[in-house]
């Protein structure tokens, strides 16, 4: 009985044995491989996400049926100052000190360029879409007449047509010498050129026009491709102002 009871015990031994190292390693296992997934994973997620959001939030409707945009920035105290301007209150009113403005974003031909085209768009501009314009287009006259004779011709809703005009905006850096208008300034055409090219790298002379009246800044007009990146225009820039002493209003 002696030498069975050995046997028995010896056996038992064995079994405990071999379960142990069978286990072992199964407990080990899973709790590396959570350790791995687990810190790894949540951390590259968020950054995937983030990534996506920020392509999301800087792409801009894509317009059809002409060659590139231009896009036209009034510098607001010369147009106040005009007889046009001087009765505006949406924009020229006592309160309202605006720098540079957008005039419009104006689909553009190689030669030319299309001008009240056919839309299944309303002529009208909701006061929804218009208002919410009011810091880079603070005027719904403005903004309806550019819908009208320009955005109609984008091949855009006109959601995506404003969408696409505040992207433009945003694409651009406004000189401080000039846009802060803290007080009157007098340079050439060409400095004031040279100000916009060297604020945004990539746009060069040949893709910046400058408008004048008279002798006063009126606009600065920047040629854009579709997907707003700069281009060279040599219609445009041909036409632009020339003059070796532009006076810029101050903002008051």
């Amino acid at each position: 009985m002696k030498r069975y009871a050995g046997f028995i015990a010896l056996g038992l031994l064995s079994l405990a044995a071999l379960w142990f190292a069978q286990e072992k390693p199964a407990t080990r296992g899973p709790v590396n491989d959570r350790q791995t997934t687990g810190q790894q994973q949540p951390a590259e997620l968020p950054q995937q996400n983030r990534a996506r959001q920020n392509s999301d939030s800087t792409s801009a409707p894509r317009g059809a049926g002409f060659d590139f945009y231009v896009l036209s920035l009034s510098w607001s105290p010369a147009f106040c100052a005009s007889s046009e301007g001087s009765g505006n209150r949406q924009q020229c009113g006592g309160d309202r000190r605006y720098g540079f403005v957008v005039h419009g974003l104006w689909p553009q031909n190689e030669n030319g360029y299309p001008e009240f085209c056919r839309s299944s768009e309303p002529d009208r501009v909701p006061d929804a879409i218009g208002r919410s314009l009011f810091d880079i287009m603070p005027s719904m006259g403005l903004i309806g007449h550019q819908w009208r004779k320009h955005g109609s011709c984008s091949g855009l809703s006109q959601k995506d047509y404003f969408a696409a005009t505040r992207a433009a905006f945003q694409a651009i850096r406004l000189p401080g010498k000039i846009s802060s208008g803290a007080q009157a300034n007098t340079l050439s055409a060409d400095a004031i050129e040279t100000a916009f090219t060297d604020a945004n790298p990539g746009l060069s002379k040949r893709g910046v026009s400058i408008s004048c009246d008279g002798s006063r800044l009126e606009e600065v007009r920047i040629c854009l491709n579709k997907d707003l990146t700069f281009r060279d225009c040599p219609e445009l820039d041909r036409k632009g102002c020339r003059a070796s002493s532009t006076e810029i209003i101050p903002i008051r």
